[in-house]
């Protein structure tokens, strides 16, 4: 493992390489996803176990799922009310049994996974989309899409609709026999958060001294406690080509992760004027989301 501290202005940065991987910790995030210096005193660092793999087909990062929902949490615990003492929540998009294929437009906030798995979705956007491939083709009147992007599970994908972020927050599960008009209102921290990407293709890199050939990641994750100050941030694993696929999930021991941001890729798609994934536009999709059990917030 190598340690490098890298320290620009008010930002700094701890990045950590184990292998091939690379992770990314800053001492605080604006909503814009910049690092910034956090007021007072600064909070021990506790690294996750970090999880993440990229290959060109689902079967490259088939095995690293598994070991991921295995350490998270080897129940798939559905649409149970909780909290659980253990286990695991998922978000596959794809409904009906794993086989719905229409295209599925939803508001911001985005309710529907709040009472039966604990998640409540936010983005800057106008709203968010599941679709197939051909579906965020048809909703972002871009038919490149068709081409570019591949679902992890069938069939459809997650998309963020005008913007690039997608902020997610968690909730103690009251079930899919809540009475109508009912929301889980019980703030909740789960231990672990993961989630499956197609076509990220910018990869996390920088010339020398940080003067020439700078590139940025399109695509990381970050990790706020229940202070709001930021617990984590990591880079997405890029692969190049088109319809690839990327994982990226960390495990703490306890549950302390109260808010998730991902901002996914560096271009955000438009409804009916979806821009070209092309050499400076990299526009990323999302796919199965996986999460511990959200456990009651102190």
């Amino acid at each position: 493992m190598k340690i490098q501290t890298n320290i620009r202005g008010k930002a700094a940065q701890l990045v950590l390489v184990f292998g091939m991987g690379l992770m990314l910790m800053s001492c605080g995030s604006d909503d814009n996803g910049s690092a910034i210096a956090q007021q007072g005193q600064p909070q021990p660092f506790v690294a996750p176990a970090v999880f993440q793999a990229a290959g060109p087909t689902s079967a490259s990062i088939q095995n690293t799922v598994d070991q991921y929902r295995a350490v998270l949490g080897a129940a798939n615990n559905g649409n149970i009310a909780g909290p659980l003492a253990d286990g695991r929540r998922e978000i596959n998009w794809d409904g009906a049994g794993g086989v719905a294929v229409d295209t599925a437009p939803a508001p911001t906030p985005f309710e529907g996974f709040r009472n039966t798995r604990g998640a409540r979705f936010t983005t800057p956007g106008t709203g968010f989309v599941q679709a197939t491939a051909q579906g965020m083709t048809d909703h972002f009147a871009n038919q490149s899409y068709v081409n570019i992007f591949q679902p992890f599970s069938n069939q459809r994908l997650f998309s963020s609709d005008g913007s690039t972020v997608t902020n997610i927050e968690f909730f103690v599960p009251i079930g899919a026999t809540a009475p109508p008009g009912t929301l889980a209102d019980k703030p909740a921290t789960t231990k672990g958060f993961g989630a499956v990407f197609t076509d990220v293709d910018q990869p996390n890199g920088s010339g020398p001294n940080h003067i020439n050939g700078n590139r940025s990641p399109s695509t990381f994750i970050e990790y706020f406690g229940t202070d709001g100050g930021l617990l984590f941030k990591s880079v997405v694993p890029a692969s190049p080509g088109e319809k690839s696929v990327s994982f990226l999930g960390i495990v703490f021991t306890d549950a302390r992760i109260a808010k998730v941001k991902i901002v996914s890729g560096d271009t955000a798609p438009v409804r009916g004027a979806g821009p070209n994934d092309d050499e400076t536009h990299d526009i990323a999709m999302m796919d199965d989301f996986l999460y511990g059990e959200p456990q009651l917030r102190p």
